[in-house]
């Protein structure tokens, strides 16, 4: 198969179904910040290649990190929620049961840098699975926690999204 057609051919897609393109993200981003799902899927490595693809087909950066930020806020909103309401049962729900470590350095990461643990965190790939959790058993006030997480989906949908969508017309694909 040839590589240029290939290319071609999800260029072409992207561009026909470009409408859908920050719904899809903001599921991919939804599940990359959500507890004990982002264990199970690791999509940065997709984002950075999804933010390619979508640039090459000219699907405006603003849509598609609008798409991407709201999807991670919400899945760290949501594994917030999870942490308030079952505090220390939901470290026996799998995967977090078999990964006991991952929990003891996310706390120790929670009680050490407090409320910018939570932007920080997004930036730590295991840690990103668990400190919306944590910062919801941990009681973190939501309004505080709420501007951590807003301000942490903001900046890392641009970091994620932005090399490809910066680099994919230098690039000689």
């Amino acid at each position: 198969m040839d590589i240029e057609f290939l290319k071609a051919s999800i260029v072409e897609f992207v561009q026909t179904h470009q409408a859908h393109a920050p719904l899809v993200l903001g599921l991919m981003t939804f599940a990359e910040s959500l507890a004990f799902v982002s264990l199970l899927l690791p999509t940065t490595a997709i984002l950075i290649t999804v933010g390619f693809v979508l640039a090459a087909a000219d699907v405006p950066f603003w849509q598609i990190w609008a798409g991407a930020a709201c999807g991670a806020f919400l899945g760290n909103w949501v594994s917030y929620a999870i942490g308030r309401r079952y505090k220390e049962a939901a470290y026996r729900t799998w995967p977090l049961s078999r990964n006991p470590k991952l929990v003891a350095r996310s706390e120790s990461f929670f009680r050490r840098f407090g409320p910018w643990a939570v932007f920080l965190g997004r930036f730590i790939g295991p840690i990103r699975a668990v400190i919306a959790l944590i910062a919801g058993i941990f009681l973190m006030p939501p309004v505080l926690f709420q501007a951590a997480n807003m301000a942490s989906a903001s900046a890392w949908a641009f970091l994620v999204l932005g090399p490809g969508a910066s680099l994919v017309h230098h690039l000689p694909w």
